[in-house]
């Protein structure tokens, strides 16, 4: 492999700034800048220089040797003062070095998930980390990046496997006698790992909006105090506020962060019947975002009743607190009167929510693992069938089998690595 460089930590003027060399001749071209290296894992100041033996700066150089380092090749890096003059020296000497090249986005990563340092999920879940905003966003990447997922895909496949060669021993041994019948085992196996991967899946949804944000919806009638609402919530003007009816023509987005957990709220368009052609369209929106969305929040006024149908653990308040008498069960962004027990609420509701997400969090996973779920029930019915079938069945546990080796990499993955790396800043 042609060896690699880059910046690994953001350009622009800091304390430090971290130049990373990979490859056969990562250790070569940091002694060009270095002189003589320090030893693996021990880093040593040493005095950067030009190939004409101009200073460039004082460093820190760390060291790691093929097969103990992130990218499983020979490391050299470099921790320099935070200018971008030192930096772009650097990067122009090691630019003049035959042999090296400027890395790609991505690069470093995709070459340790080729030399079998970590598997796909983890670098999905490395990924997901580098863009973690809240508490629980970085908790859950740091179990994908920690290997869990490939930890219970490797659970499942043993099992599989080892009913994939009771079945196989069957058919091998057929013109014998086999005195032991080995369909109760199978079955055993089988619906162990299906009763968890059933599990895992219905789990996905809530894990992939932790890893995305879950979204809260404002939901009412022209002038019920939205956009109020959503201000408030915000602790800034996010919306324009009006006493003239159907103001909010498109849905405004305001993203948060309760208790850890990423949230979006949405301000919509006031529900009503219109003739407004723009304002029709943005009632549609309304609509459809709300429906789509993890939870609303319905403001109604007096004994008026929603628009739409409340889902199951949808929130409904009476609007307006500031100017009602009764205010129980009543809300003004306003006066903030209501807002704090209407954020428990919604960070109570959206807790429970996030409980039930499990360590597969992306669609991605989703799909293999029903894939894998549709193969072994069609082993399982031909199992029951008998001997007659064994060898279809073995089949099916194969198929199986590989639907959960694309989960962490294994096969099937070149149509999902450059979608996967573009997401990558250089340098990492």
């Amino acid at each position: 492999m042609d060896t690699i460089f880059a910046l690994a930590t953001a350009y622009g003027k800091a304390g430090v700034a971290v130049i990373r060399v990979s490859g056969p001749l990562a250790h070569h071209a940091g002694s060009i800048l270095a002189g003589s290296l320090p030893q693996p894992r021990v880093s040593g100041l040493r005095v950067l220089k030009d190939g004409q033996g101009v200073r460039l700066d004082e460093a820190l150089v760390l060291v790691f040797p093929d097969k103990q380092s992130f990218t499983g090749e020979a490391v050299v890096e470099f921790q320099l003062h935070g200018s971008t003059a030192v930096v772009s020296a650097v990067l122009r000497v090691l630019s003049e070095i035959q042999g090296l090249r400027q890395a790609e986005p991505g690069e470093f990563t995709r070459r340790a998930l080729e030399n079998g340092r970590l598997d796909l999920a983890q670098v999905e879940g490395l990924a997901d980390l580098i863009d973690s905003e809240t508490e629980a966003q970085r908790r859950q990447a740091l179990r994908v990046l920690s290997g869990d997922l490939g930890d219970q895909a490797e659970k499942w496949r043993r099992d599989l496997i080892r009913a994939t060669a009771l079945l196989e021993a069957t058919i091998d041994f057929a013109d014998e006698e086999v005195p032991t019948d080995v369909s109760p085992e199978v079955l055993t196996l089988t619906q162990s790992v299906l009763a968890s991967l059933k599990k895992e899946i219905s789990g996905v949804k809530s894990a992939e909006r932790i890893r995305t944000g879950f979204e809260v919806a404002i939901v009412g009638a022209p002038n019920v105090g939205k956009s109020t609402l959503l201000n408030a919530l915000a602790g800034r003007d996010a919306a324009i506020t009006s006493e003239y009816a159907g103001t909010t023509r498109d849905v405004i987005e305001v993203r948060m962060d309760l208790a850890g957990l990423p949230v979006t709220l949405l301000d919509t368009a006031g529900l009503r019947e219109t003739e407004d052609k723009v304002e029709e369209i943005g009632i549609a929106r309304a609509r459809e975002r709300a429906d789509l969305a993890d939870l609303r929040v319905f403001l109604v006024e007096g004994d008026e009743r929603p628009d739409f149908e409340p889902h199951r653990g949808d929130i409904v308040l009476k609007a307006k607190a500031d100017l009602l008498e009764d205010k129980c069960g009543a809300i003004s962004g306003t006066s903030g009167e209501g807002v704090p027990d209407l954020i428990e609420k919604v960070t109570q509701r959206l807790s429970d929510q996030a409980a039930s997400a499990g360590i597969a969090t992306r669609e991605r996973h989703r799909i293999a693992m029903i894939h894998a779920v549709e193969a072994m029930e069609s082993a399982e019915r031909f199992v029951l069938v008998g001997e007659e079938v064994t060898d279809l069945a073995a089949e099916e546990l194969r198929s199986a089998i590989r639907s959960l080796d694309s989960l962490v990499g294994r096969i099937d993955v070149e149509n999902v690595l450059d979608e996967i790396f573009s997401s990558f800043c250089l340098g990492k």
